[in-house]
């Protein structure tokens, strides 16, 4: 795996590198991934579950069954259910969202993928994903996961981060850079 020596440094990346190791040893890759994105857009649409994830006042037994609540509700599969668990007792939640972001960059290296990390304004439909994937897939010249992410304050356009390149598309972008033109 390319990118663990990095990962493993941080506490976040010693969770990911232990649940993506224990799925891929359980040959459970997929349905962790597909748990993931479940728990990815629940953390998006409710403020309660982000509020238990990011928040130090909540307790470890609190977040705990909160977290056993959510796990039929996201039809989480038992690895990460199991592990969601391990994180709220040992008071870890607010790693969450980073280690997400970790697997899904192990599990497209174990794919044979290269990640990418795009930005709108929107979230992207079902279509836009699969024609950016393609295209994406011919300038990497190899398969392209798309990890998306939604950010209102670029106005328009879009963000990709693909390995050390970016592609910055962002009307934000276009509107300070006209700024700076007209300032002289």
């Amino acid at each position: 795996m390319e990118n663990s020596g990095g990962i493993q440094a941080s506490l976040a990346g010693r969770y990911a590198t232990a649940l993506f190791g224990l799925a891929r040893d359980e040959k459970q890759i997929d349905s962790v991934s597909k748990s993931l994105e479940s728990l990815t857009q629940g953390l998006a649409e409710s403020a309660d579950l982000r509020r238990v994830v990011e928040s130090p006042l909540v307790n470890r037994i609190e977040a705990a069954k909160v977290v056993a609540a959510l796990v039929p509700t996201l039809g989480l599969d038992p690895l990460t259910a199991r592990f969601l668990g391990v994180l709220a007792k040992n008071g870890r939640l607010v790693e969450l969202p980073r280690v997400i972001a970790m697997i899904r960059t192990l599990a497209a290296a174990h794919r044979g993928e290269t990640t990418a990390q795009v930005t709108t304004a929107h979230p992207l439909n079902d279509d836009q994903r699969v024609a950016l994937a393609a295209q994406l897939k011919t300038r990497a010249k190899r398969d392209v996961s798309i990890d998306a992410k939604v950010d209102p304050a670029i106005l328009g356009g879009i963000i990709v981060r693909l390995g050390s390149q970016m592609i910055d598309a962002s009307i934000r972008t276009k509107l300070n850079t006209l700024a700076t033109a007209m300032k002289g």
